[in-house]
């Protein structure tokens, strides 16, 4: 059938009494609809920092905005890589697994790898591991091995038994092979002869192997029918391997520095760091752990400075330490954790920033039934004269109204500087307008909820309700190890968020940077302190005023490049 033409189109509308976009009566709807619009984005929580763009920021703003356009056009369409068509229909903010490989070929994930992301809020240190140079580490250091309460001999075995890697001086006995069912329970096994001689494949099996022991592989990551609990039973599976990976003092202090780098190589400068202090520390050559964390405590302070002392940490502001304690514990280990915390604060005070609960929230006691211990830390605490405040966990969870969701009242009500997660905060309305007048902070970690089945994709996420309601918002990277990210910094979440919401951009996600050195625990302060330091933003005396300065400095240039590099129509094609 012939095409109309434009002639029998505009006959038709008039015919049929269509009215024009051009009628005054449409106009004036249409600027009516323009001012909602406007007018609900004045809510925002990115306004300010919107309103206050550098000309040659809102210049990069528009430039990032043409190319996720054009990368939306090809990049994104099962038309740009015919070998990923068979992974189902191509589109951006598709689940952080499919879309990875993708991702790590746009233009916009190398303007994200040069953004100044300013400060890391929620991550926990086990889960900060670079795998391939940790299982390299563990081999070339003298006297670590393998070791499981049971033998590895079967493939069910191997799926799910525990095992860690730990340090013994002792000879192994002959032809020991924890593959075995004649193995014997918790015997070490020298980790080069375990790899060797892993059943049918060798080394190279071994590491496949203890690598998907330690991370969420993309089948379990796409198994969303399963829900949460299952995924979960994994995630907390992994992180006893990993600690046993690292707590070893030879490969704990290398890791150290390899992470202040990892993180300052993706424009992230200062880190809170979270550890649940589980899995106990060895020091160096040392057959048994130690009774304490105090040997760990002073190497992480240690290297963090010397890191910061070289020419090529110089630009590292710094990292810090939030205490945790698994909530699932019972009143007995949680007070013992808790004295654990106040003495360490005594010890190292600044590196100590504050305490927190950690483990699924679902499963472990809600923070209303923790309220005597809660309570009797704070006591101990000004018994001691310490000051450790509450950076909880909160709402990370998919129910609506259970003990678990009512952990955002709790957490708000103990006086909570942050909120970890806070993914069911967008259904209080009440609590919502609690942290915008209290200033608390959510720290969102959008691929951390999406591989731990609260969301599809990022596309269902709920920051964006949260940004539009005003809450103050920072993107953090929380476990990226398990997650497959296979490195530490905060690239994945930041792009995933720039090309994921539309009312985002690259100004949204400037505003989510600034947000996190605002909110950093850089140093000790008093409630009062804390709320007025916010307040005064880069307009204060201390030191959280001048990395603001610092930051916004940094922003500037990056802008600056972006521009630069990208400001003409022929830099705009996608690369193959």
């Amino acid at each position: 059938m012939a095409l109309q033409s434009t002639t029998d189109d505009d006959a038709w509308e008039q015919t049929e009494g269509l009215p024009r976009l051009e009628d005054q009566f449409i106009k004036k709807y249409l600027l009516g609809r323009d001012s909602l619009v406007a007018q609900e984005k004045k809510q925002r929580s990115d306004r300010v920092f919107r309103e206050n763009l550098s000309p040659m920021a809102s210049e990069a703003c528009s430039i990032v905005d043409q190319i996720r356009f054009e990368e939306q056009q090809t990049l994104w369409t099962k038309e740009y890589e015919d070998s990923l068509v068979e992974q189902g229909d191509i589109f951006p903010g598709m689940m952080f697994s499919l879309a990875k490989g993708r991702i790590e070929k746009s233009k916009l994930w190398q303007i994200i790898r040069r953004m100044p992301k300013g400060a890391l809020l929620h991550c926990h240190l086990e889960a900060m591991v670079d795998l391939d140079w940790a299982l390299d580490e563990a081999f070339m250091t003298k006297g670590v091995c393998i070791t499981s309460p049971q033998n590895l001999s079967t493939a069910g075995a191997r799926l799910k038994a525990p095992f860690s890697f730990t340090y013994s001086k002792s000879e192994p006995a002959d032809n020991l092979s924890i593959w075995s069912e004649s193995y014997i329970s918790d015997t070490p096994v020298p980790l080069s002869a375990a790899a060797d001689s892993f059943p049918e494949t060798g080394r190279q099996g071994f590491l496949n192997w203890a690598k998907s022991r330690c991370t969420i592989t993309d089948e379990e990551h796409l198994k969303h029918h399963e829900g949460p609990n299952e995924i979960w039973r994994k995630f907390m599976s992994t992180f006893p391997i990993l600690g046993s990976l690292i707590y070893y003092e030879p490969i704990f202090r290398k890791f150290v520095k390899r992470l202040c780098k990892q993180l300052l190589d993706d424009g992230v400068y200062y880190v809170d760091l979270r550890a649940a202090f589980y899995t106990p520390y060895r020091s160096i050559e040392c057959e048994n752990f130690d009774g304490d964390y105090f040997n760990m405590l002073g190497a992480l302070e240690d290297e963090i400075e010397n890191f910061k002392e070289t020419e090529e940490g110089k630009e590292f502001w710094g990292a810090r330490m939030i205490w945790t304690t698994v909530r699932s514990f019972d009143k007995r280990a949680i007070i013992n954790a808790m004295k654990q915390c106040i003495e360490m604060k005594k010890e190292y005070p600044e590196l100590i920033a504050g305490y927190d609960l950690v483990g699924q929230e679902d499963m472990g006691r809600p923070l209303q039934d923790l309220i005597p211990e809660l309570f009797w830390f704070k006591k101990r605490c000004m018994e001691e004269a310490v000051d450790i405040p509450f950076f909880f966990h909160a709402g990370e969870t998919l129910g609506d109204g259970d003990s678990t969701d009512e952990n955002l009242f709790d957490a708000i009500l103990l006086g909570t500087r942050r909120i970890g997660h806070g993914f069911s905060l967008y259904k209080h309305p009440l609590l919502v307008d609690m942290v915008k007048d209290k200033r608390i902070l959510v720290e969102s970690c959008p691929v951390s909820n999406e591989v731990l089945r609260l969301t599809g994709s990022i596309m269902s996420h709920p920051l964006p309700a949260l940004l539009a309601r005003g809450v103050p918002v920072s993107l953090c990277n929380d476990d990226p190890t398990i997650f497959g990210q296979e490195q530490n910094g905060m690239s994945h979440d930041f792009w995933e968020a720039l090309q994921g919401w539309e009312n985002l951009g690259l100004a949204g996600l400037g505003s989510l940077a600034e947000n996190s050195v605002r909110w950093a625990s850089f140093e000790d302060s008093t409630a009062k302190e804390w709320l007025q330091d916010i307040k005064d933003g880069a307009f204060g005396k201390g030191i959280r005023a001048q990395r603001l300065k610092e930051w916004m400095a940094k922003w500037e240039r990056f802008c600056s490049w972006v521009v630069t590099e990208y400001g003409s129509d022929e830099n705009l094609e996608p690369e193959e």
